[in-house]
C-alpha cells in the first residue's frame, strides 16, 4: 500500500479529526433558529438545550479519558481510525433520532469519537512533525475545527430553507437529518485515509520497533537517507530519551505523579480549562441566542460571517506561531479576550433592557439604538478574531509538546479531558445563564481571561524551537516562566557534530544500539 510521507500532508489529513468536532460545533447551533428543530424535538430552551448540547462533551469527555490507552497500545494512527468509526455510527444514530433521548445517544456517542481524536491528533502530529514547523502543523488541528464550523454551517444554513423555510411553522424535520447525515462523509475519509500514512515513529520506538522508527523518519527528514545527519541526531535524542525513562522503572501512572511532570500536567490542563472559560464555545455554540440579543438583522446570516472570521484569522496562527511564540499568543489572547468581553458586556448593561418573551432565548435586548447592537456584534467578531490568532491553535499545540513520550498520550487525554468537561458544563449552564443574567455574563468570562492572563505568565514557559526530548530541560532548570526565552535546540548542535564526525550514531541491525565516538579535530 502507498504510504505518504509528506509532513504536512499527513499532519493536514490528521486533522480532520479535529473537523469532526467543528462539524458538531455547527450541526447544533445551525439547528437552533429552525422551526423544523423546535417542533420535533418540543422547542428545547434552558437546560433541556443545555442537556441536548452537554452531552457531547460528555460524551468527549470519556473518549479523552480512554484515548490514551488506545494510542499506547493500539498506536496513533490506530486510535485515530477508531475515533472515526465510532463518529459515523453516532451520526447514525442522530440522523435517526426519534426524540431528545435517541438525539443525547447519538451526540454522546458522537462525543465519545471526537475525545478520543482530539486528544490523539495533536499528539501524532506533534510525534511526526520536526521542531521548526511542530507550532505550524499541530495548529492545522485548529484550522480544522474553524473549517469544520464553517462547512457544516452553510450545509445547516442551506438545509434550514427545505420544507418551508426555518420560519415556516410546520417546517419537517429534513432541515437537521440532512446535515446530520452528512456528518458520516468527513469520518468515512478520515478512517480510510488514514492507512496511507505512517505509524510515528516516536511510538515505533517505545515499542522497540527501532528499525521501522529509523526509516520512518528517513523519510520524514530526511529524503530517505537513514545515514542523514538530522535523522541520525533525532534517533539518538529518542533513544536517549527512552533509555532515562526505562531506567527510571516507573510506570506511566507513576510518572505523572512526580511533582516534575505533575506540574506540567496542571498546566496542560490549564491551559485547557481556560480555552473553556474565556467564552470561546459560547460565541460558536450560541451565536445565533447572541445575535437575537443584539437584535441586528438575520441572526443565521449574521452568525455565519463569526464563522468566516474564525477561519481566515486562524492562519495567521499557522503561518506565525513558530516564529511568534506560544507565550505571547497566550498573553495577548486573554488580555485581547478580556476587553472585548468586558466592552459588550458594558454596552448591553448600558443600553439593554428586560424582554420577557417566552417563544425568545435571551430576557435582554438591545431596542432603537442600533448603533450599540452594531458595537456588541462588532466585539463579538473582534473576540473570535482574538481567539482564532491566539489561544485557538496555541491551546491544542502547547499540551502535545511539554510531555515525555512515557506519558504523553496520557498526559494530553487529561489535558483534553479538562477541555471537555469544562465545555460540557458551559454548553448544560449558558442557555439559563444567557436568560437569568444576561449581560453580566460577558463580565464572569472577561474576568476568566484576565486570571489566564495572570497564570500564563506565572508559569507558561517558551517552548518554540525545542524538541520533544529537550521539554525535561525547558521545564526543569529553575527559571521562572516569565524569563524564559527561545534558545538554540541540543539537536542542531548534535546535528552539526555528526556532519562533522565529532559524533557517530550506529543504528546497527537491532536498531536499538547508539555508540558516541569523538574523533580528534584536525587543525
Amino acid at each position: 500500500m502507498k504510504t505518504f510521507y509528506n509532513t504536512y500532508a499527513i499532519c493536514a489529513f490528521a486533522a480532520l479529526g479535529g473537523a469532526l468536532f467543528g462539524f458538531d460545533i455547527s450541526s447544533m447551533s445551525g439547528v437552533l433558529g429552525t422551526n423544523g428543530y423546535k417542533n420535533y424535538f418540543g422547542n428545547p430552551a434552558g437546560y433541556r438545550q443545555g442537556g441536548i448540547t452537554a452531552s457531547m462533551p460528555a460524551g468527549s469527555l470519556v473518549g479523552s479519558l480512554m484515548s490514551s490507552f488506545i494510542a499506547d497500545r493500539l498506536s496513533r494512527r490506530t486510535a485515530i481510525q477508531i475515533a472515526a468509526l465510532i463518529w459515523i455510527i453516532g451520526s447514525i444514530f442522530q440522523t435517526a433520532s426519534n426524540g431528545v433521548a435517541l438525539l443525547c445517544f447519538g451526540r454522546v456517542v458522537s462525543g465519545i469519537s471526537i475525545g478520543i481524536a482530539s486528544a490523539i491528533v495533536p499528539v501524532y502530529q506533534s510525534e511526526i512533525a520536526p521542531k521548526e514547523i511542530r507550532g505550524r502543523v499541530v495548529s492545522l488541528q485548529q484550522w480544522a475545527i474553524t473549517w469544520g464550523i464553517l462547512i457544516q454551517y452553510f450545509i445547516q444554513y442551506g438545509a434550514s430553507f427545505v420544507d418551508g423555510g426555518p420560519k415556516d411553522p410546520n417546517q419537517g424535520t429534513s432541515s437537521f437529518r440532512i446535515p446530520w447525515g452528512i456528518q458520516m462523509v468527513p469520518g468515512f475519509i478520515l478512517g480510510v485515509g488514514m492507512f496511507f500514512f505512517p505509524y510515528s515513529p516516536r511510538w515505533l520506538a517505545s515499542k522497540d520497533r527501532w528499525e521501522e522508527a529509523v526509516q520512518v523518519l528517513a523519510r520524514l527528514h530526511g529524503g530517505g537517507d537513514v545515514n542523514h545527519p538530522k535523522v541520525l541526531a533525532e534517533y539518538k535524542e529518542i533513544e536517549e530519551a527512552l533509555a532515562f525513562e526505562r531506567e527510571q522503572a516507573e510506570t506511566s501512572f507513576g510518572a505523572l505523579a512526580k511533582p516534575r511532570i505533575f506540574k506540567r500536567v496542571i498546566l496542560g490542563m490549564s491551559i485547557q480549562m481556560w480555552s473553556q472559560l474565556c467564552g470561546m464555545n459560547i460565541m460558536m455554540y450560541y451565536i445565533v441566542y447572541i445575535m437575537e440579543g443584539a437584535n441586528i438583522a438575520d441572526e443565521l446570516l449574521t452568525s455565519s460571517i463569526q464563522y468566516i472570521i474564525n477561519v481566515v484569522m486562524t492562519l495567521p496562527a499557522i503561518l506565525y506561531l513558530d516564529r511568534f511564540g506560544r507565550r505571547p499568543a497566550l498573553l495577548i489572547g486573554s488580555f485581547l479576550m478580556m476587553s472585548w468581553l468586558f466592552i459588550s458586556g458594558a454596552l448591553q448593561a448600558s443600553y439593554g433592557e428586560h424582554y420577557d418573551d417566552p417563544d425568545k432565548h435571551t430576557s435582554w435586548r438591545i431596542v432603537g439604538h442600533r448603533s450599540v447592537s452594531q458595537g456588541v456584534v462588532a466585539c463579538s467578531y473582534l473576540f473570535v478574531a482574538s481567539f482564532a490568532t491566539t489561544w485557538g491553535p496555541t491551546s491544542w499545540t502547547y499540551p502535545s509538546e511539554i510531555f515525555p513520550a512515557k506519558v504523553r498520550a496520557k498526559a494530553v487525554s487529561l489535558a483534553t479531558a479538562s477541555n471537555w468537561l469544562w465545555n460540557c458544563i458551559l454548553a448544560f449552564g449558558v442557555p439559563p445563564l444567557l436568560w437569568n443574567i444576561n449581560w453580566k455574563m460577558y463580565m464572569i468570562f472577561g474576568t476568566f481571561n484576565g486570571v489566564a492572563f495572570i497564570h500564563m505568565f506565572l508559569t507558561a514557559p517558551e517552548t518554540k524551537g525545542k524538541t520533544l526530548e529537550e521539554m525535561d530541560e525547558v521545564f526543569d532548570r529553575g527559571i521562572p516562566a516569565w524569563r524564559t526565552s527561545a534558545v538554540e535546540s541540543r539537536l542542531d548542535q548534535l546535528q552539526r557534530d555528526i556532519e562533522k564526525g565529532d559524533v557517530k550514531v550506529n543504528t546497527g541491525a537491532r536498531g536499538h544500539h547508539t555508540e558516541e565516538v569523538v574523533v580528534p579535530k584536525t587543525n
